[in-house]
């Protein structure tokens, strides 16, 4: 079969089960870019100038349902971080708001399957770091009434209660708190996100969760040897928990080469008075002056086929997905340029033997059960746990 023909097929398959994508840092970068100014970035029209997201490539790409990442850096603390939270969470609403044909809120997993049947986009929120939450339940119980369906225990930085994957461990995995918020996690319904945190968290959180827990946005460390990625012993946890792992596109999380030279691209930023994790335009043009005297290593969509043939043969095709982190990353795959890329990928494992039912797991089942099984655990626990009052 020619290219064009796999490619073809690819969204045939996509039109009937969409992406669910773990994973967007769309309202990240309209806060830094034009403080949620979505007359500056219309996502109607076409943004590529700007962004990796606007509405026709969600719409090319295939995507039906998109965790959109509330997401705040850790230099921002207390509440400061929880305020931060709630701004960004408000700028998912004005975007539903805005786009209303094409975008709709989705706080379950049977609001998923009516986006998919009226044609729109399920438009779901993550929050990014057990920072944003401030140490309180409370805020956690809050954060998920107004419309949060996970939240990823650290971004970063190790913080009070769980250890993160990319800094010094404090606590050998989670505290005796940290367990006590992935329990809380389970008895409102709101996923426990596992990207981020140390492998030692990931043990901990999936031996105190009875709900599914996700990665919404990590591959697989045998295939790229990062801390940020999933131990294949995690991976063989997730069948008996439910949960599912969903590859990430970041070139540095997937290809062993870009590694070191993404090191050093984020060092020329922070040189330059800018944070490793900016996509303005000025740190583009920066990176972009980097490249030329230092050509970057080139990930593919093949690159991220890699990491899923093996994240299906260790934890097996039901507990798998994809969450791009588009607008996260200033460096993307060739082919996976931005979210009108995922066509590329679906085309490129169905030329490795991938069948039909086994994408439409990938695509959208298996993160649509994910949250239906996290609701069900939620049914049961409301009813016999109270609300927890623990504190640190």
């Amino acid at each position: 079969m020619t290219a064009a023909r796999r490619l073809g097929e690819a969204r045939e398959l996509l039109a009937e089960h969409p992406v669910v994508d773990g994973h967007n840092d769309l309202p990240w970068a309209l806060r830094k870019q034009v403080r949620y100014d979505l007359d500056r970035r219309d996502i109607a029209a076409d943004q590529s100038a700007y962004l990796h997201t606007d509405i026709p490539r969600l719409r090319a790409g295939g995507v039906g349902a998109q965790f959109w990442s509330v997401y705040v850096s850790t230099e921002l603390t207390g509440d400061e971080a929880v305020s931060a939270t709630l701004e960004q969470m408000d700028a998912v609403d004005q975007l539903i708001a805005r786009y209303p044909g094409d975008l709709v809120r989705a706080l379950t997993a049977d609001d998923m399957e009516a986006a998919r049947a009226e044609g729109r986009i399920a438009s779901l929120m993550g929050a990014e770091g057990g920072h944003s939450i401030n140490n309180s339940l409370a805020t956690l119980r809050a954060l998920h009434r107004l419309g949060v369906r996970y939240m990823t225990l650290t971004h970063n930085d190790t913080i009070d209660w769980a250890d993160s994957a990319t800094d010094e461990p404090r606590h050998g995995g989670l505290t005796d708190f940290g367990r006590e918020v992935v329990r809380e996690m389970n008895r409102v319904g709101m996923l426990v996100d596992l990207s981020h945190v140390a492998a030692t968290t990931m043990r901990d959180a999936i031996a105190a969760s009875a709900a599914p827990v996700i990665f919404s946005h990590s591959s697989a460390r045998a295939v790229c040897d990062h801390p940020r990625n999933v131990p294949d012993d995690v991976l063989e946890l997730l069948p008996a928990n439910g949960g599912v792992a969903m590859a990430t596109f970041v070139p540095k999380f997937i290809l062993p080469a870009a590694v070191e030279w993404t090191q050093a691209a984020d060092e020329n930023l922070r040189a330059h008075g800018l944070n490793h994790l900016d996509t303005t335009p000025e740190a583009m043009a920066l990176h972009r002056a980097f490249e030329a005297e230092r050509p970057r290593p080139v990930a593919t969509a093949a690159t991220v086929a890699d990491h899923l043939d093996h994240m299906r043969e260790v934890a097996g095709v039901d507990h798998i997905g994809i969450g791009g982190d588009y607008d996260g990353t200033p460096f993307t795959p060739s082919g996976l340029d931005d979210v009108s890329g995922y066509p590329n990928l679906i085309a490129e494992l169905l030329t490795r033997g991938w069948s039909r039912p086994d994408l439409a797991k990938l695509t959208w089942s298996n993160a649509v059960r994910a949250l239906r099984d996290a609701e069900a655990v939620a049914s049961t626990h409301s009813s016999t746990r109270p609300p927890s009052n623990a504190h640190l």
